[in-house]
């Protein structure tokens, strides 16, 4: 870093300390010394071993399982450097819980990604960094700059290599599992210069994570097809939309999403499934009972890392957004 700029000083919650860990040796600083404790009640404590007074300190915390312990461990370190005087509080969530319910869909549904944003803001925010929120517009609920990096490049480069003759031959679609992803897919399959299919499901509002695909928009058959998603929770929609692909004809299914939150009976799923390979980034960490041969994780923490670099040292974050891999 510049020594013209503000010291820079990286904390790690306890959710996903290898991410902050890969963060720090990308920048070449240490993770800054922290002691996170319970009392015997179950409270959590937070203490900050080191000065940040007049610091640009960075919080890698992604609100994953258990969300609620998680989200409350992040506000309560926000607190503690608050109190410390930092100068500035950049708050780095790969994933953000709470995200699914931006809207409401029924009446008296809460909308807690506003919530969480409001929280985070008032507890002392300056600056949120996070990869695919749910939906793009979660960026509005905050009251702070938002940063909204994305995996998709990395995702598409990977299958760009491990499909290459795929990809060269044009035998490659790309697959929306549900009409609200049709963005996120396109961005994908330009990245492959591939073609686009999209699967119309029809969601249950009495259940959560359930869903009935009903038809195949656009070419599949003969093909190797990707489903390109955010989020795999409970992996239903994702192999309901697989087994649908292979009925219309399609050759192999492969699955990507930034996210593997990956609950319940996923792993199951995915196991028994007509999937070939799924693919994720490492937002989340992976316990081992879920690292099957199908499933593959990729470092994201690179792109955050360029992302701190840059934020800290005031250049453009932008072109990390739509950056696409090199042939």
């Amino acid at each position: 870093m510049s020594a013209g700029l503000r010291e820079i000083k990286v904390f790690s919650g306890s959710s996903h300390p290898q991410f902050a860990e890969s963060i720090c040796m990308n920048l070449g600083v240490p993770v800054a010394a922290s002691k996170l404790f319970r009392f015997s009640d179950g409270e959590i404590g937070v203490s900050i071993e080191e000065s940040v007074r007049g610091a640009d300190v960075y919080v890698v915390q992604p609100t994953c399982e258990p969300v609620n312990e998680n989200l409350m461990e992040l506000l309560i370190i926000i607190d503690a450097l608050v109190r410390a005087s930092a100068y500035r509080i950049n708050v780095v969530t790969p994933y953000f819980g709470y995200a699914r319910q931006d809207r409401k869909t029924r009446s008296r549904e809460p909308i807690t990604a506003k919530l969480v944003a409001n929280l985070l803001g008032k507890a002392g925010t300056h600056r949120m960094i996070a990869a695919d929120l749910h939906a793009g517009q979660i960026q509005g609920f905050f009251d702070i700059p938002v940063d909204h990096l994305t995996g998709i490049p990395l995702l598409a480069s990977y299958f760009r290599k491990s499909l290459r003759d795929d990809v060269q031959e044009g035998r490659v679609v790309v697959v929306s599992p549900d009409i609200g992803g049709v963005v996120r897919a396109r961005s994908f399959a330009g990245h492959i210069n591939a073609d686009l299919a999209i699967v119309d499901k029809r969601r249950s509002h009495d259940v959560a994570n359930f869903s009935e695909v009903m038809e195949i928009i656009g070419d599949v058959k003969g093909k190797t097809a990707i489903l390109v998603d955010d989020i795999v929770d409970t992996a239903g929609t994702l192999v309901h939309a697989a087994e649908a692909l292979r009925e219309k004809g399609a050759g192999k299914v492969y699955a990507c999403a930034t996210h593997g939150v990956l609950s319940g009976p996923a792993v199951e799923r995915v196991q028994n499934s007509v999937i070939e390979e799924l693919v994720f980034t490492d937002t989340i960490p992976m316990k081992e009972s879920k690292r099957i041969d199908r499933i593959t994780v990729l470092s994201i923490a690179p792109l955050f890392a360029e992302a701190i670099r840059r934020i800290h040292s005031d250049h453009s974050v932008s072109i990390l957004f739509h950056q696409r891999p090199t042939r």
